[in-house]
């Protein structure tokens, strides 16, 4: 969580992460930012985030991409 964390706050550092449940819906992230925090998961996390997993409620908050990244680890 804490590789998440960092990845999150090198978008925005002015958020609470590790509380807030609606990035999305709140509009703090945006396309582009879904877009970054795609290619450094991928990168620093192994995993490969596909069309169906770029849904709101998977990066609506940091729990909600850790979750993500848990299951596209166990997937393998």
């Amino acid at each position: 969580m804490e590789e998440l964390l960092e990845i999150l706050n090198g978008l925005h550092d002015d958020v609470d992460y590790e509380n807030e449940e609606h990035l999305i819906d709140n509009g703090i992230l945006d396309s582009l930012d879904i877009v970054t925090l795609i290619a450094e998961i991928s990168d620093r996390f192994g995993v490969t985030i596909t069309a169906r997993d770029i849904a709101p409620e998977n990066f609506n908050s940091a729990s909600a991409m850790a979750a993500l990244i848990r299951r596209l680890e166990e997937e393998g």
